[in-house]
């Protein structure tokens, strides 16, 4: 029997490893088809907006993948929802967007106050308005009441770039401090996925990373369809 092939589309080649470690822990048996667009974030920060010229260069992606024999999608990049569900539409393929499982299941934790607090920390400036609000509007269409507090730090993307992953790990460790009190706190970014013990060291409430949501959420999606 042929392997299960999942395709996954990178903006950044820092997102491709904290996936494939992600498909190791808890998918193994799948087999994953990359995809690397490196300039799509690049031109994602200098456009300051999604483009439809952008949207049209993810469904071609996605278009691609499923002609190469993918029967499911992970984007990894943060800053592109509107694309995503685009190139989801043009495939019909079950495709899930970076942040969408550790979404829903921020938005399942206990919030003592009766409204939820999260911490939304992030390593690329860009992707901090667009993760915000699909994350409050997933909020609504699940009628938890929320309130978001977003924290960027500076400089520890190009740490990782530059192979200083220790640097990269501490810096986002230290902007917790940052955030008021809250009942959970999300790592916007794939790339932050190999910071989360360090800062589950720094914080008394959990934190969760895209990478471990994502892969157990797609294989349950793929199973049902």
């Amino acid at each position: 029997m042929k392997p299960i092939r999942v395709a996954l589309i990178h903006a950044t080649a820092l997102a491709m490893l904290p996936i494939q470690q992600a498909f190791a822990r808890h998918w193994p048996q799948a087999e994953g088809l990359n995809l690397l667009d490196d300039s799509l974030s690049r031109d994602r920060a200098q456009a300051g907006e999604l483009t439809p010229a952008m949207v049209q260069r993810f469904i071609d992606l996605a278009q691609y993948a499923q002609r190469a024999g993918s029967q499911g999608i992970l984007f990894t990049c943060s800053a592109f929802g509107p694309a995503i569900e685009a190139a989801g539409r043009a495939t019909g393929l079950p495709t899930l967007k970076p942040n969408e499982a550790m979404f829903e299941q921020a938005l399942a934790l206990p919030a003592p106050t009766g409204v939820l607090r999260l911490g939304l920390v992030a390593t690329f400036e860009a992707s901090i308005p667009s993760m915000s609000e699909e994350f409050l509007a997933l909020a609504a269409q699940r009628s938890v009441k929320v309130v978001l507090h977003s924290v960027f730090v500076p400089h520890a993307m190009s740490d990782l770039a530059a192979g200083q992953a220790e640097s990269h790990h501490q810096r986002i460790a230290q902007a917790l401090s940052q955030l008021p009190d809250c009942d959970g706190i999300m790592l916007a970014q794939f790339s932050m996925a190999a910071a989360q013990p360090l800062c589950q060291q720094h914080a008394r409430v959990p934190v969760l990373s895209s990478p471990d949501c994502a892969v157990l959420a797609l294989q349950q999606a793929m199973h049902h369809v």
